[in-house]
């Protein structure tokens, strides 16, 4: 009985779908005639000719680009990357669409190639470096000038540097800088006063001649004692442990050494602290172009349209309804940029950015979060684009809890994870499985998931089918996507290693104590690399004591990672945040707290793996067809003096397919 209803229902559906499909045809005058019973036999025939004319009717024409208008007349590039910046200073520059503005309209030594991401010259027509990488020289071009008419000099680079310097703490990305020398937190020591002298902060000097860079206004700590007066003072690089502590009162005469030299007019020589065979391709960051000035011109929040430059474009106007960059009259390769204007056009959201789009306002669209559905939407059409962002997702070990000091232990959680699963199921496409901690190379040595091996490497350490192992501590952000990834991997881990996994869900302000503390046995953290220097993103990563999460994180909205994220954007922190101690003395000469090491190559990370690589993020645009040279890449730094317009390109009629 349960069988026969059980047909007569999907018969019964069959009927429906049938008469839904028949009632559009138009060689049907009654649908239902073919349900009488003497047509039953031919229902398998009939079925076969309703979908096939159904598809010829219903099936959609195929649009090869989500908006095909017709390119401007003029020379202009509209392009919305995100809401309206906040700041030109190239020092506070920290994501789209500030970084965008400051890439258009100064130039800094180098360029990134947005193709290939190798430093390419700019300011500086070429380089050279010593033998040992830490004494790095670059020779400048004499047609470079400011939008004044000046000749921009060594001298620039010089001064605009050492403001970079100066702003210690406040400065945005002090990552980048801390190989350099002069550019290290600086050190306190206590020192004894002589009589009843007391002071209370050193006096801010001005730059002499020897290239020294001047303290700062230093709080100086002081023991009330009468006994024992004490106070803080600023120590130098070079140590006088030799000698007799010198006098508080004639401290002022000692001054930190500036590795930014101005050699004469046109040579600039930079000092390292350690050795970096990518510098080039780090001066090329934002942060590093020269500003006209001491950079008063930045210390209002109101943009000033006036504010002089040296890159391709200038500023013209600032306004609610964008920014509009013109094509510099003394830009010295001003007869190669073929732009004439470009206007950065704000948008409040993904869904304004897409109307504007579709409508022709637009010729570009980045920096927007766009909605789940929204992607699959646009995942068809050929003006859509998605790209691998350098945004790195990983799990920090601590390696001074055993059993993570063992590095086979290490390496078999590692490679038992299926990134593949992660970033296609759980993330539905929206991420970039990472096997390695840097997304610049796909030819660089990877990290193999192999479950076989990782449960040999843990009978070896000591732990066969996961025996006696210690339950996992795993913490991460309250955040419902790292929540769920969690889970899936501490599932992967039991699955193949028999390993049980501990879950802990803390706040930004907790998972930051809980990481100074050493609290946690993995714990999970996002870098953003702004730079394709190996040397500092791995300095950065992998620093014993790191950044703080303002200056590297991945922005997050709800559980849709924004890799491009909105500046203006409101950001759940992702990244712990050292002690106030050991953010003070903070440099790349610090040693790692294991064995001594310090990570500095992708290779030593990948041979050590003090972190599980997961997933690197997506960034994703929208470029009109007659738009050519706008470049989006891993940094999401494409460069306008590179992009053309297509005056002549036009709409071609989409063909239907059958």
């Amino acid at each position: 009985m349960k069988t026969r209803r059980g047909e007569k229902e999907t018969r019964r559906r069959g009927e429906k779908a049938i008469l839904r499909l028949a009632s559009r045809l138009p060689f049907f005058a009654s649908p239902r005639l073919l349900f009488s019973f003497s047509s039953l036999l031919l229902f398998p025939v009939l079925l076969v000719v309703l979908m096939n004319g159904c598809s010829e009717l219903e099936k959609p024409k195929t649009e090869p680009f989500y908006a095909e208008t017709a390119p401007p007349p003029k020379k202009e590039f509209r392009w919305s990357n995100g809401k309206s910046p906040k700041t030109f200073d190239p020092a506070q520059a920290v994501a789209p669409p500030e970084t965008d503005v400051v890439r258009a309209v100064y130039e800094g030594l180098t360029e990134t190639d947005p193709q290939n991401l190798k430093a390419i010259p700019a300011t500086a027509t070429g380089w050279q470096s010593s033998e040992d990488l830490k004494t790095w020289t670059f020779n400048l071009r004499k047609n470079s000038k400011w939008s004044n008419g000046e000749r921009v000099t060594a001298n620039d680079f010089v001064r605009s540097w050492r403001r970079l310097a100066e702003m210690g703490n406040n400065l945005v990305h002090r990552e980048l800088v801390r190989n350099i020398v002069g550019f290290q937190p600086v050190k306190l020591e206590v020192l004894p006063v002589v009589g009843n002298v007391t002071i209370d902060i050193l006096p801010k000097f001005p730059v002499n001649n020897n290239n020294l860079l001047p303290f700062q206004n230093t709080p100086l700590i002081q023991n009330q004692s009468n006994s024992n007066s004490a106070v803080i003072l600023p120590k130098s690089a070079e140590s006088n442990s030799n000698n007799a502590p010198p006098n508080p009162l004639i401290e002022e005469k000692r001054a930190t050494p500036f590795g930014v030299e101005a050699v004469d007019d046109f040579t600039l020589k930079v000092s390292l602290l350690k050795p970096d065979k990518d510098f080039p391709a780090l001066v090329a960051h934002s942060m590093f172009r020269p500003i006209y000035g001491d950079g008063e011109d930045f210390e209002t929040d109101k943009l000033n349209a006036g504010i002089v430059t040296n890159g391709a474009f200038r500023i013209t106007s600032v306004g609610q309804d964008g920014i509009t960059l013109d094509r510099a009259e003394n830009y010295w390769n001003r007869e190669a940029v073929e732009l004439e204007r470009v206007k950065l056009v704000p948008m409040e959201n993904a869904e304004k950015a897409l109307a504007a789009y579709r409508a022709g306002e637009i010729d570009a669209v980045t920096n927007a979060d766009f909605e789940p559905l929204a992607l699959k939407l646009l995942a068809t059409y050929e003006d859509f684009q998605r790209t691998p962002h350098a945004a790195i997702n990983f799990y920090e070990f601590n390696r001074k809890n055993p059993p993570f000091d063992d590095k086979r232990v290490r390496e078999a959680l590692a490679i038992s994870i299926e990134r593949d699963r992660i970033t296609e199921g759980e993330m539905d496409g929206a991420s970039k499985p990472a096997f390695n901690f840097l997304p610049f190379d796909d030819k660089k040595t990877k990290l193999v998931q192999d479950a076989a091996r990782a449960k040999n490497l843990f009978a070896e350490s000591g732990f066969p089918g996961g025996e006696n192992f210690p339950a996992v501590r795993l913490l991460v952000n309250r955040n419902n996507l790292q929540q769920k990834i969690a889970r899936v991997v501490a599932k992967m881990w039991k699955k193949h290693l028999n390993v049980e996994t501990e879950i802990v869900v803390k706040d930004a302000g907790e998972l930051d104590a809980a990481w100074a503390a050493g609290e946690f046995d993995l714990i999970r953290r996002g870098v953003v690399l702004p730079t394709t220097d190996e040397t500092v993103n791995m300095a950065t990563i992998f620093a014993p004591e790191k950044e703080s999460p303002t200056e590297n994180k991945i922005a997050e909205t709800g559980e849709n990672i924004v890799p491009n994220g909105n500046s203006n954007a409101a950001t759940a922190v992702s990244t712990p945040e050292p002690s106030p101690v050991n953010a003070e003395n903070n440099s790349m000469s610090n040693e790692n707290p294991v064995e001594g090491e310090t990570i500095l190559t992708e290779e030593e990370a990948i041979d050590e793996i003090p972190a599980i690589p997961l997933y690197f993020s997506t960034s994703y645009s929208l470029v009109k067809p007659f738009i050519q040279g706008f470049d989006i890449n891993v940094l999401d730094a494409p460069l306008l003096k590179n992009v053309r317009i297509d005056n002549n390109w036009q709409p071609k009629t989409a063909k239907s397919e059958s």
